[in-house]
């Protein structure tokens, strides 16, 4: 049976991906995770794998072809047979030609669009494209089973390792299975839901999708196939995701018990078999004469909970910062009386025109004029420290804490623009952000970020840089305190306490500290950034 590799639109961005460099020929037989193809979306080149061992019936792109999203790219015949006779239906249009396939390893396996059992409807499906998207959490679904949606309409909302993205139907028809409910981990491979087309009448025969949510729950106490466990002599089945996870954590993955449909390995499987190891070499021997002693009763409770989503990111990005780059702080007093009174008349201001001024865009602009002399504080340094990129674009970011966890939407080309069009970016962007749909666009492609722990309290802090960015610089809270003035009285001035954090590799401390002097210069003496705008 051969079946296709089909790229959704998953809203992540990916629209389209250009043919690199094919790695096969059809004909060629393929083994599980081998690379097929090289692609190249509006992100990066990704290597797309064989989901399975086989032989390579259809490459329906030539090199340098742009293959549209919901279309195939290539073809496999898992069963390693002949592609005769296949091969006019192949050529006829690029898409799923295949009946679903009569087991749940072949459903859970095969990312692919196909018709469902129920007459015709067909899944959407998350597949592993090499973007860093292994799993996505059911926020909200917008439909129920049953529901006419119309193309574009908003289907559900998930919730991956990046944003929460709302997925879209594809065409218009009748919503007729919702694989999961809201709070479910949806797995790369697995469908979301399926939509039957307008015109398309449902089987009434028609049964649940094999590795449905309803047939995972309806066989979960009474199947005993449903129950964990190791893979036969051969390969385990499991996705490339998994395999790595495997490999990362020095474990054989066919001595894992695998919980999936026909003894599928799953993320979860390797977790939770790393953690009983762990448990096993924790115990203490005990000696067969001596006396078992009941372990001490713990007063309390805790609760543990699974990182996921944006806060998952956002630990492993910190981690990685930490690890790979030498970090160095250096903090600053700011002077920002006169800054309050100019935002104070502009805010008034601007306020009846419907435009909400706050100060950080003073602080984003006051940046970018001040970066324009130190280009190095708008570089990067590869990660094997051999070369600097120098950015002309100033894209500056700012750390929102959200209802998902803390993200860094950035602002392009801060340097082109006025501050009411700065203005106007980060009320967008705080918006999004805070709504937990920013835009990927948005998160990527930064060059160097701001935060500001002010707004709840803190003066000084050590933040953690924005990898592959060179420095981060966090605002502490503004204060009223007592100052002298030039003739030795003692006034109040409205202080604030910037803290920065650079990349010691290519920026030491005199760059930051003459870096820092000229920013100083243009808060604390506002018209003087007004005039370099000019």
């Amino acid at each position: 049976m051969s079946t296709d590799f089909i790229l959704p639109d998953i809203g992540e961005g990916i629209v389209e991906c250009e043919i690199v460099e094919w790695l096969v020929a059809e004909g060629d037989q393929v083994k599980e995770d081998q690379v097929v193809v090289e692609v190249m979306t509006d992100k990066a080149v990704v290597e797309i794998p064989a989901k399975s061992d086989g032989t390579v019936t259809k490459l329906f792109y030539a090199k340098g072809d742009i293959a549209k999203v919901g279309e195939a790219l290539f073809a496999i015949d898992e069963k390693g047979g002949s592609s005769a006779g296949k091969s006019g239906d192949a050529e006829s249009k690029p898409q799923a030609k295949e009946p679903a396939p009569s087991t749940a390893q072949e459903t859970e396996s095969q990312p692919v669009a196909k018709a469902a059992a129920n007459g015709g409807a067909s899944d959407f499906i998350l597949p592993d494209i090499g973007e860093g998207i292994v799993e996505c959490e059911i926020v909200e679904w917008h439909v129920k089973e049953g529901d006419q949606v119309k193309e574009d309409q908003v289907v559900v909302e998930v919730m991956t390792d990046k944003a929460v993205v709302e997925i879209p139907a594809k065409s218009d028809g009748v919503v007729s299975k919702l694989y999961h409910a809201k709070g479910d981990i949806a797995k790369v491979g697995g469908a979301l839901f399926a939509l039957q087309s307008e015109g398309e009448v449902a089987s009434p025969a028609a049964t649940p999708t094999q590795g449905s949510s309803e047939t995972k729950a309806a066989s979960a106490g009474t199947n005993s196939e449903a129950a964990p466990k190791v893979a036969a002599q051969g390969k385990a089945l499991a996705s490339p995701a998994v395999r790595r996870r495997a490999r990362d954590a020095n474990i054989n993955i066919a001595d894992v018990p695998g919980s999936g449909a026909k003894g599928r390995v799953l993320k979860e499987d390797i977790e939770s078999y790393v953690e009983g190891q762990s448990q096993q070499s924790s115990q203490p021997a005990v000696s067969s004469s001596a006396t078992a002693t009941a372990p001490a009763k713990v007063s309390g409770g805790s609760r543990t909970e699974p990182l996921r989503g944006v806060k998952a990111a956002m630990a492993r990005q910190m981690a990685e910062s930490v690890r790979t780059i030498p970090h160095f702080t250096y903090a600053e007093e700011y002077d920002l009386t006169e800054l309050r009174a100019m935002h104070k008349k502009l805010k008034a201001k601007y306020a009846e025109k419907g435009v909400k001024l706050t100060l950080m865009p003073f602080f984003i602009k006051a940046l970018s004029l001040a970066m324009k002399e130190f280009p190095i504080m708008n570089a990067q340094l590869n990660d094997d420290a051999t070369e600097i990129t120098y950015f002309d674009d100033h894209n500056i970011g700012m750390a929102v804490a959200t209802k998902i966890g803390l993200m860094v939407p950035n602002i392009k080309g801060v340097q082109n623009m006025t501050l009411l069009e700065v203005a106007a970016e980060v009320t967008r962007l705080t918006n999004s952000a805070r709504d937990g749909k920013v835009a990927q666009a948005d998160m990527k492609g930064g060059t160097i970020t701001i935060s500001n722990i002010g707004v709840v309290g803190g003066t000084v802090t050590t933040p953690i840089i924005n990898k592959p960015e060179a420095a981060i610089v966090a605002l502490g809270k503004v204060q009223q305190l007592p100052r002298f003035d030039a003739q030795g009285a003692v006034v109040a001035r409205d202080i604030m306490t910037a803290s920065w954090s650079g990349d010691h590799r290519i920026i030491d401390g005199a760059t930051v500290a003459n870096f820092n002097n000229r920013w100083k210069e243009f808060l604390e003496d506002p018209s003087s950034m007004l005039v370099e705008m000019s």
